[in-house]
């Protein structure tokens, strides 16, 4: 009998040598983007599990462009070379980053993870998930506001970033939390992802907008792709890739 395709991925990365998540390393003290010293590494033939971390970013970045910014020495700055990425990869680092940020954190889909701050979502951590699907192999990056202070950044992120509030010798020990939850949870089947990521789901039943439409989120779907009751009826099924929330209210 013939394993499943998932059976075979996981097979794979469980018995794949130097296949551990973390190992090699490359850690830098400045570096323009982590995930762009991953995707160098990735191409070259580097191993599943391969880690680049950075103590500073001065390119680092975000979905659509956006630039991630943090303090030297404050965030967890982060890059894994991964074979045979699994299609919920973005879901799945979302789930592993709330194990080690605690029961308050919650995922703004697709793949931001945030606290609550009354009626705002704040930033805790974003991810970035790059790579050639042809090739069968992704980047996936994460900064985590580890030891952020939160006056420490520029005036227009204050209201909208989260931190751990830890100190700066927690960041190690944090790094290696989630790669021991990132283990875990691509070791997890599909529905129980999706069911997990529905628990800390930060949209569903609020009013959102994006590009050329507005309604009300209302969890995602088996592809974790965003569903959103339209404000005029109907519903629409929505991709990481064609759209941006705007406004969340």
């Amino acid at each position: 009998m013939s394993p499943t395709p998932e059976r075979a991925r996981k097979h794979a990365l469980t018995t794949t040598p130097g296949g551990a998540l973390g190992r090699p390393r490359v850690h830098l003290r400045i570096a323009d983007s982590t995930n762009d010293r991953a995707r160098e590494l990735a191409i070259a033939g580097a191993p599943h599990g391969t880690l680049v971390t950075a103590a500073e970013q001065r390119a680092g970045r975000g979905r659509q462009g956006r630039r991630w910014s943090a303090p030297p020495g404050s965030a967890l700055l982060m890059s894994l070379v991964l074979r045979e990425p699994p299609a919920l990869l973005p879901l799945i680092a979302a789930l592993a980053v709330c194990d080690v940020a605690g029961e308050d954190a919650l995922i703004k889909w697709p793949n931001d993870v945030v606290l609550a701050r009354d009626e705002r979502l704040a930033k805790l951590a974003g991810i970035l998930a790059e790579g050639r699907p042809q090739e069968r192999w992704a980047v996936l990056g994460i900064g985590l506001n580890v030891a952020v202070a939160i006056d420490e950044l520029p005036a227009e992120l204050r209201e909208t970033a989260a931190t751990l509030a830890r100190a700066p010798s927690e960041i190690e020990p944090t790094l290696a939390r989630l790669l021991d939850a990132l283990a875990r949870r691509l070791a997890d089947p599909s529905q129980a992802t999706l069911s997990a990521w529905r628990k800390r789901d930060a949209l569903r039943g609020r009013a959102v907008r994006w590009s050329d439409g507005a309604g009300r989120a209302e969890g995602i779907d088996g592809d974790g792709r965003l569903v959103v009751a339209l404000a005029g009826g109907g519903r629409a099924t929505l991709d990481a890739g064609e759209v941006h929330l705007e406004r969340v209210v």
